[in-house]
């Protein structure tokens, strides 16, 4: 499984993210190539790079040189943009995610759905860039899993279009909700809403050093100097080691005084909400009462989230959970068609099987069994 640490200890932007990764390894000519699928003006932009310093550390400068100057855009423009351009799935799933996480904190630091967000500096051109650039280049390094170490809080003040603003800025904090934060470094805005954003939503076990073999080191530079370390984010490329695995939380509870309902319910909400997995077990409670045992997985920056979710819905006074790690295949979903029409498969380094719910949709469009639906496909695919 590949896998990318990054080193933020200086902080961590959309350019720097960028720079980094193509000092991985990836050609600005194919980022260019990719880009120019997005429905943006061809003049309205220009993209380069050059080798610097930051305190005598060398690193990668991506700038984007703007030429339209048109900053202003709702939430719901940009994620239209990126769903009808001609990036690759995955490409389009990450950016459109990572923008779903900055629409969140804006309409949660503004108080207004998050369809209405309307976006001033990250709905620039640049922007726009930065965050389907940092997409591009992780599909093209074949990147499975991104870990990143604790952030730097930095200080002061920073200039927006909605004046002048503490560090870290309103939306900002909110995107560092459930990431590991540090506060040994100097003034300054040491993380911007992108960097948080791309974080915020791809990060797995933020804070957390992986267990890697590390293949290639790569250094985006930050746009200005910094007294107290180099303004350089290191982007580490690797394999994971066996053995070593990802940090999830398992998290569970005790309920005798919850109707099958309700369970049933919150089970579907934990996974809607972002739980890896949901499972009952039923129990002896005390003075011999039947109860059920709710347990869940979840990443550790879900944990208290869905926490508070499941003690809303049940009334439980209480969780307990534990730290644990886990050896996942890699593994992708691909769209394939079939005499059934078209349907997903999950692929994974030893096996492969067609996605549930597009065979129970055409079991219960066909009037077909589910099982036998599952089985032609798996005849069929077979090498």
């Amino acid at each position: 499984m590949t896998i990318l640490y990054l080193d933020c200890q200086a902080g961590i932007s959309g350019d720097m993210t960028v720079g980094a990764l193509l000092d991985l390894g990836v050609p600005l000519e194919h980022l260019s190539a990719e880009l120019a699928k997005l429905p943006l003006a061809a003049d309205s932009y220009s993209l380069s790079t050059s080798r610097t310093e930051r305190q005598h550390v060398s690193a990668l400068k991506f700038d984007v040189e703007v030429h339209d100057q048109h900053t202003h855009r709702h939430y719901a423009g940009i994620d239209a943009m990126i769903a009808g351009s001609g990036l690759a799935g995955p490409v389009k799933e990450k950016a459109r995610r990572i923008f779903r996480r900055l629409a969140e904190a804006e309409a949660r630091v503004h108080g207004v759905a998050v369809e209405d967000v309307h976006f001033h500096e990250v709905g620039a051109v640049d922007s726009i860039v930065d965050i389907v650039a940092a997409a591009i280049c992780l599909e093209y390094l074949e990147v499975e899993q991104v870990y990143a170490s604790a952030l730097p809080l930095g200080s002061g003040f920073v200039q927006t279009d909605h004046g002048r603003l503490p560090v870290p800025a309103p939306a900002t904090v909110e995107l560092l909700r459930g990431l590991a934060l540090h506060g040994n470094c100097g003034e300054g805005e040491r993380v911007t809403p992108t960097g948080a954003a791309i974080l915020a939503a791809l990060a797995t076990s933020p804070g957390t050093r992986p267990d890697m073999t590390l293949a290639r080191v790569g250094s985006g530079a930050g746009g200005r100097d910094f007294s107290d370390c180099p303004n350089v984010l290191r982007a580490f490329l690797g394999t994971c080691v066996v053995g070593g695995g990802e940090e999830v939380r398992e998290v569970s509870c005790n309920l005798d005084d919850v109707t099958p309902e309700i369970i049933g319910y919150v089970q579907e909400l934990l996974l809607e909400n972002g739980a890896l997995d949901v499972w009952l077990t039923a129990v002896q409670m005390k003075k011999g009462r039947p109860g059920a045992l709710l347990s869940f997985l979840c990443a550790p920056p879900d944990l208290e989230r869905l926490a508070a979710l499941v003690m809303a819905e049940t009334g439980t006074l209480g969780v307990r959970y534990a730290s644990l790690r886990r050896i996942v295949q890699s593994r992708r979903v691909e769209e394939r068609d079939t005499p059934f029409g078209p349907v997903r498969f999950k692929i994974g380094e030893y096996g492969e099987k067609p996605e549930y719910e597009d065979c129970r949709r055409i079991a219960r469009e066909r009037g077909i069994p589910c099982r036998e639906i599952m089985q032609q496909l798996l005849r069929r695919e077979k090498p």
